[in-house]
């Protein structure tokens, strides 16, 4: 490749972050909520959704090289099949996942990821001009983010539960699980097995559990799982430790492993960076952590040492079809 040539790829996936911000109109918009019954002309879209049919015309054509839509031989859009999760009714929504991905959480941070570098004590309030805690007090924030990362779970949760070593029979503690909608996959594929969701504020209710096939198997616990954790034969951790330095890593696999249960499994579930420099997901995901000064994505050899001061040890990685990774750690 001569210096001319990787000069003109550089700035071609240097513009990559146009299709981001495409899918983030489109989402925002509800584009493919207007194309579900049939397919429209910039102008009809327009009308549809009160936006500029020029400007719009310009997102579709280059959402179209994308394969998100196609145009037919009369200036009509089609949503196409990769298209349709965009859709709000779609069997697994992914709207919500997208406007969480391209919010400014991510979005502002990522474009200042060399000055956090570069920056003697980087922080989340330098960035924004508050701590996070308060950035998440708006409530439109958090709504955004929690909707975002259900949507998230939902696709890749009854991926990853299929992919879980469980017992037939026995109790499974979802640790930091919030709505209990990975407990609630879990219940399902495996009716033997009882289910706890941990949290510091459980958000689950009857809407999200009590349901045909799991009713009556599972409980809530409130408490912090820096002090302690419901002893079971299985805990769960799913996106949870890569929110957290490695001390504080260290502190909750403890308060798993002297809840784990004889013969029992702790189950890390991260975006588990492989080895290698191939692409994968779970980079891009590290990024953004690193942009966002929130936590970061761990290899199998970043983790087996946390796992080992906790008491544990790191048995195995099991991959998944999602981005996701299974780390079991036992007893050590």
């Amino acid at each position: 490749m001569t210096s001319e040539e990787s000069a003109l790829l550089l700035f071609e996936e240097a513009m990559a972050f146009t299709y981001s911000a495409a899918l983030r109109a489109a989402a925002a918009l509800d584009l493919a909520d207007h194309l579900a019954d049939r397919p429209r002309t910039p102008g009809e879209l327009a009308a549809a959704c009160g936006a500029d049919a020029d400007g719009l015309h310009r997102i579709l054509r280059l959402l179209a090289g994308r394969g998100v839509v196609r145009e037919d031989a009369g200036g009509r859009f089609h949503l196409t099949p990769k298209g349709d999760a965009l859709r709000s009714t779609a069997p697994m929504p992914a709207r919500t996942g997208v406007l969480m991905f391209t919010d400014e959480l991510f979005w502002s941070t990522s474009q200042r990821l060399a000055a956090s570098l570069t920056d003697a004590d980087p922080s989340f309030e330098k960035a924004f001009g508050m701590p996070m805690a308060r950035y998440f007090e708006d409530a439109g924030r958090e709504a955004l983010f929690y909707e975002g990362m259900a949507a998230v779970s939902d696709a890749e949760n009854p991926l990853i539960a299929r992919s879980c070593e469980l017992p037939a029979r026995g109790t499974v503690v979802d640790v930091g699980g919030r709505s209990g909608a990975f407990l609630l996959t879990v219940l399902r594929e495996r009716p033997g097995l009882r289910g706890v969701l941990f949290d510091l504020h459980p958000a689950a209710d009857g809407r999200t559990l009590d349901l045909d096939g799991v009713a009556g198997r599972w409980e809530t616990v409130q408490g912090d799982f820096f002090e302690a954790v419901p002893p079971g034969d299985v805990l769960v951790l799913k996106r949870i430790l890569h929110n957290w330095d490695d001390d504080d890593c260290v502190r909750i696999l403890e308060s798993c492993r002297r809840a784990l249960a004889p013969g029992g499994r702790v189950l890390v579930v991260d975006a588990i960076i492989p080895a290698g420099n191939a692409p994968h997901q779970s980079k891009e995901m590290d990024l953004m952590m690193l942009a966002a000064l929130t936590g970061r994505e761990r290899t199998a050899d970043q983790l087996e040492p946390l796992f080992a001061a906790a008491g544990l040890r790191l048995d195995r990685v099991v991959p998944t079809p999602s981005v996701m990774s299974i780390a079991e750690g036992v007893a050590a």
